[in-house]
């Protein structure tokens, strides 16, 4: 007897390409109760016990399920907020997905096997687990399969059809618990604090003011840098200048960089000046290079589509998820920043070297300029780093950022297989009095990655001309120059993508949804940077939250009297798109910081998380503020929770029980400090006694 085998894809686009894949274009095509959803027929050799049988592909669109609280404790008066931390709650087929479920369930009645093709990464399990439930509901003894892909290329979806593997039941459980989570937290606080703070302000009335464990330390991050540019105070600083001529004019910077005194740098100018003469003290002569980037990962995708295409990560990654889709690149959600020895690199690239734009590079790279790629510190053991897995021309594409997207994705992948950038330094220090100077020049020899990469560049300084060892020359100009600190800016989502991947802020995949959510709620807004005054502070018309359910220098002649003036940080641009908190927004983090606080101090005074890159850094080291919402530690620790789940360390009940005690003692104490939350709602959002 043939056997029949179910597949069961994750998207209607994924079953349709696997169908034309696998059938050799003998398919029939059966519609279904879900317009959107068809049943592809046909014949296929699998080889092994499977051997030729005939195939069915379908698919589902998304999760088939939802999870909420029974229908009496879902009217927003039917219960306390805090009694959903412990209400049971319920898991059912979507009404809109029953149609889809039933036809799992009616193919499944003739099938032997059921074959998972869901995406490879946590919701893809649980997903397919949900499949599962609904085949084994019309065949309780069907056998369950669940095949391993990256992307939808011919040869790769041939190799995965014959390699059957099991659904990963720990993924599963991990998921279940995440759900089971932010369902609690998400409604028990949403009712809270709607309920609370929506009579306080009229601009509030009629608003959902929602909550979610990932978007409020998200807001958090965007709300401390605003404090911080709101409360900084410049600094005037000096340093000395030094300028010679000899043939090009060559600037030499003071080893002390800058001090904050101004009689000290006029003391150690005036020394200076008394040599008269400046010695060379050391020459250095080195060959440098630039490295060649590491593989494409979701976060470095998501990272690079904001600041260098311009496009938010959220797009980013719908048009990234449309390409994977279509066939174009591998599989976009990804921590993986090396390749495995097995990839044939060499047939990726040759399908590039027919594009007018980089294709003579591609074939420069098999024509001998081809260098393994650098191997990063991560391997999710999942998937390979995001790559073109197939060629398409531009005009091909949906749309234009689509284009420049793909185009992104291709330029990176041939510049991992390509030599760093090479070039030549040269270092002149030199000793003026009691100081030490030095000066910098770079030869850049081979742009090598560079021709194909434009996003970043390293380009040739001041050349600087023959200097020896221990010769003395009289400086051409010496300058006191003054300046001031400057307030960072507000944070750019590249730096906010970067501070929740460094704190465990959701997951690669998810990160982007996060950030779209606390825009969605009005929490935030961007602009461009530059667009107006940085101190300048959210409007209150920027206050209304969206109805939401609930969340899942100077200088001188000689003596430093005349002055030129700098900035620190030089210019910026006017196309970096920056996050500012409403007053909502920022009501909310100050509201909750100052009320769960157990000194009661003022949220402005608690150390800063989004300062430089090391405080990102320490921030995995700091002493967790366990009842902190705004901070990332609680939600970093149930991420890490949800890690061991995958990896048999811990169970769904243990970290349920858990992360819901922690939360609800923050409920607790917010509910406690009511009035605090209050206030700060009539602080920032009403404007009264407003201290920044």
């Amino acid at each position: 007897m043939v056997r029949k085998v179910l597949f069961v894809a994750e998207k209607p686009a994924i079953a349709k390409a696997i169908s034309q894949h696998l059938s050799g274009g003998q398919i029939t095509t059966r519609n279904t109760g879900n317009q959107y959803v068809k049943n592809y027929c046909f014949d296929f050799d699998f080889g092994g016990y499977w051997g030729r049988s005939s195939v069915v592909v379908t698919s589902v669109i998304g999760h088939l399920t939802v999870t909420d609280f029974d229908a009496e404790y879902r009217g927003w008066g039917s219960c306390s907020p805090s009694d959903l931390f412990e209400l049971p709650i319920r898991t059912r087929v979507d009404s809109d997905k029953k149609a889809i479920a039933d036809n799992i369930k009616k193919e499944a009645q003739y099938a032997q096997s059921l074959f998972i093709w869901t995406d490879c990464d946590r919701e893809g399990e649980f997903i397919g687990d949900e499949v599962r439930s609904a085949a084994v509901q019309g065949n309780s003894r069907i056998e369950v399969k669940r095949a391993k892909f990256s992307n939808t290329e011919r040869a790769h979806i041939i190799q995965a059809a014959r390699r059957q593997h099991e659904l990963d039941m720990r993924q599963v459980e991990a998921v279940a618990t995440r759900i089971e989570v932010d369902l609690r937290l998400g409604a028990a606080f949403t009712r809270f604090q709607t309920l609370a703070l929506c009579p306080v302000a009229p601009a509030l009335d009629g608003k959902v003011i929602s909550y979610g464990s990932c978007q409020f330390p998200a807001l958090g991050f965007v709300v401390d840098r605003y404090l911080r540019v709101r409360s900084f105070v410049p600094e005037t600083f000096w340093y000395i200048r030094l300028q010679y001529t000899r043939g090009v004019d060559v600037t030499f910077h003071w080893s002390r960089n800058r001090l904050f005194d101004r009689a000290i740098v006029t003391i150690l100018f005036e020394k200076c000046i008394a040599a008269k003469s400046a010695t060379v003290t050391n020459i250095q002569q080195k060959s440098t290079s630039k490295w060649r980037p590491l593989p494409l990962t979701t976060v470095e995708l998501q990272k690079a589509g904001s600041r260098w295409l311009r496009i938010d990560s959220q797009r980013v990654m719908k048009i990234a998820e449309e390409l994977y889709t279509q066939g174009w690149i591998s599989y976009p959600r990804t921590e993986t920043d090396q390749f495995d020895k097995g990839i044939n690199l060499r047939s990726l690239i040759e399908k590039q070297n027919q594009d007018q734009n980089w294709g003579n590079y591609a074939q420069g790279l098999l024509n001998g300029n081809f260098q393994q790629p650098r191997a990063g510190s991560h391997n999710d053991q999942a998937h390979p780093p995001i790559h073109p897995v197939n060629y398409v021309a531009r005009g091909a594409l949906d749309n234009y950022d689509a284009a420049r997207v793909y185009e992104f994705i291709v330029r990176r992948f041939l510049a991992c297989c390509s030599d760093d950038a090479r070039g030549f330094k040269s270092t002149v220090s030199i000793a003026y009095g009691p100081e030490s100077f030095h000066a910098n020049g770079l030869l850049v020899l081979e742009k090598n990655y560079l021709d194909v990469y434009p996003y970043e560049k390293w380009e040739s300084s001041q050349q600087l001309p023959e200097f020896r060892l221990n010769e003395t020359f009289e400086p051409t100009e010496a300058k006191i120059i003054d300046g001031q600190t400057t307030a960072p800016g507000y944070l750019t989502e590249p730096e906010l993508i970067a501070l929740m991947d460094a704190n465990g802020i959701g997951t690669d995949a998810t990160m982007a949804e996060h950030i779209a959510k606390i825009k969605e709620r009005s929490y935030v807004v961007t602009r461009s940077r530059g667009g107006t005054t940085n101190n300048q502070p959210p409007t209150r018309g920027a206050t209304r939250g969206r109805p939401r359910g609930r969340g899942r220098g100077r200088g001188g002649q000689n003596g430093g009297h005349s002055h030129d003036t700098e900035t620190e940080n030089g210019p910026r641009s006017n196309t970096v798109e920056e996050f500012v908190p409403t007053t909502l927004g920022t009501a909310l983090i100050q509201g909750y910081e100052t009320a769960l606080s157990q000194t009661d101090r003022p949220a402005s005074t608690v150390p800063s998380l989004s300062s430089t890159a090391s405080t990102v850094s320490t921030l995995n080291h700091a002493s967790p503020d366990i009842t902190s919402l705004a901070k990332p530690f609680l939600r970093k620790e149930l991420e890490a929770k949800l890690k061991a789940i995958c990896e048999g360390r811990n169970t769904k009940a243990v970290v349920v029980a858990e992360t819901l005690e922690q939360y609800r003692r923050a409920f607790s104490l917010a509910n406690q400090k009511v009035a605090v939350l209050k206030d700060a709602v009539r602080e920032y959002v009403l404007g009264e006694n407003r201290r920044l």
